[in-house]
């Protein structure tokens, strides 16, 4: 476990570019893709990706099992471990995302949910995010007041696989837990503690 409160997440300060058309209430309006791509809305404009790959999809699988464990554990019946629900950011920068695992404080009865319903939001990043996505995706998480946030790196030629976990501080989040494949830890940047081995997380 890495413990470094002093380690936020890092921020390159690249300027907004121009808010987009486009508001929350149009993203809500807009149907289901027929292939399952994911459409969010970043500063006002619709961002598509692809459907989740497999390896992404058993990643959030293997993920969330232990997190509802912990939340059994800790007999948190008030909290409830999701997949991929729709999220409002209620900014002035038109933001709505779909984070790959949550924790809402309300039963998961609803379409989607103001960010004030999370108590945690995992992004599983994949290759094709750039780094602008997910600055922008990580700065909407922390200015809405979602108390936890987690970031998953998948293993590439670049990248080795690491999960780190950040707690809310002062509108910034800051690193408190690294994890690496070999090692089981004890993550308390969440709203219980969650025990995991970042091995788990890949085939």
């Amino acid at each position: 476990m890495s413990a470094a409160p002093e380690h936020g997440y890092e921020w390159h300060h690249e300027p907004y570019p121009a808010i987009g058309p486009h508001t929350v209430e149009d993203w809500l309006d807009l149907p289901p893709t027929a292939d399952g791509s994911r459409i969010e809305l970043i500063l006002g404009y619709p961002h598509v990706t692809p459907p989740p790959s497999g390896k992404h999809r058993f990643a959030m699988t293997r993920l969330i099992r232990p997190v509802e464990d912990a939340l059994t554990e800790a007999a948190r019946a008030d909290l409830y471990a999701v997949c991929e629900v729709n999220v409002e950011i209620p900014t002035a920068f038109r933001t709505a995302l779909v984070p790959d695992v949550v924790i809402l404080n309300r039963p998961p009865t609803e379409v989607s949910f103001p960010a004030g319903d999370l108590a945690l939001a995992v992004e599983i990043w994949s290759p094709g995010n750039t780094l602008a996505e997910r600055e922008f995706k990580v700065r909407g998480y922390a200015g809405a007041g979602v108390p936890f946030f987690w970031a998953v790196d998948q293993p590439s030629e670049l990248s080795e696989l690491k999960l780190t976990a950040y707690r809310l501080d002062n509108g910034k989040y800051v690193e408190e837990n690294v994890l690496k494949p070999g090692d089981e830890t004890t993550i308390t940047a969440a709203p219980v503690p969650v025990t995991l081995d970042a091995a788990r997380l890949v085939i």
